[in-house]
């Protein structure tokens, strides 16, 4: 089986813009704290509606624009120890693009700076390689789809045979954490720390259609490991 490299940061950040319902906006001195109220446009900005009550919407009505900083959380679906998998924070230009009839302000951001922040520490985004990378296929059923396979034990068992034996050394618990076109990562709980493991597929996923496919690829692979892995 090739190996699949993990998703580019680029990547990352347009999959967790595509995904995330929610984000916190900080300018002029003010936090608004945002749900079902973004998307980003195929120009990489992220385009945000503010409620009117705000006073920054009341803010960008008269000055038209801010400097702003964007923060969101990625959050694995699944009940793991630590469900926080990132984090991604966004500098860069506000401006006013509209304002509805109710006066729900609509405001353009284009980012300046952008940064993944996770366990390996923090990494800035190429604004080139964001202004070109796609989400991922998975990003919005990311969720449902891990949830549902989590409800099947023996599904988690079959994938843990394809971890290195040396990363299950105390291992009390593996959980699936992330999916996405790359693979399968799984999340291995001890009493002192946790590991994430990458199962790469054998292809990427084009479409959410394939993954049952890849799934299955992993499984039978993992079928020819005559270990037992306790947990």
């Amino acid at each position: 089986m090739a190996s699949s490299p993990d998703p580019s940061p680029a990547e990352r950040l347009r999959t967790l813009l595509t995904s995330s319902t929610s984000l916190t906006l900080h300018a002029v001195d003010h936090r608004v704290d945002l749900v079902d109220r973004h998307r980003t446009d195929p120009a990489g900005h992220v385009v945000i509606e503010l409620p009117p009550t705000t006073c920054l919407a009341r803010h960008l009505v008269a000055e038209r624009e801010a400097a702003a900083r964007i923060e969101l959380t990625d959050l694995a679906p699944t009940q793991v120890r630590d469900r926080v998998r990132g984090r991604a924070a966004l500098v860069g230009w506000l401006t006013l693009a509209g304002q509805d009839p109710d006066g729900t302000v609509t405001a353009d951001f284009e980012p300046a700076v952008a940064e993944i922040i996770d366990r390996a520490g923090s990494t800035y985004v190429d604004l080139d390689e964001y202004l070109t990378a796609r989400p991922d296929p998975l990003a919005t059923v990311e969720a449902d789809l891990l949830c549902h396979l989590d409800t099947h034990p023996p599904l988690v068992d079959s994938l843990a045979r394809l971890v290195p034996p040396h990363h299950l050394h105390g291992v009390h618990r593996i959980r699936l954490l992330a999916l996405d076109r790359w693979g399968v990562v799984l999340r291995l709980e001890t009493a002192a720390a946790d590991r994430d493991v990458r199962l790469p597929f054998a292809e990427p996923v084009r479409l959410p259609e394939q993954v049952d496919d890849r799934l299955r690829t992993l499984v039978a692979r993992a079928g020819r490991c005559h270990r037992h892995v306790g947990h």
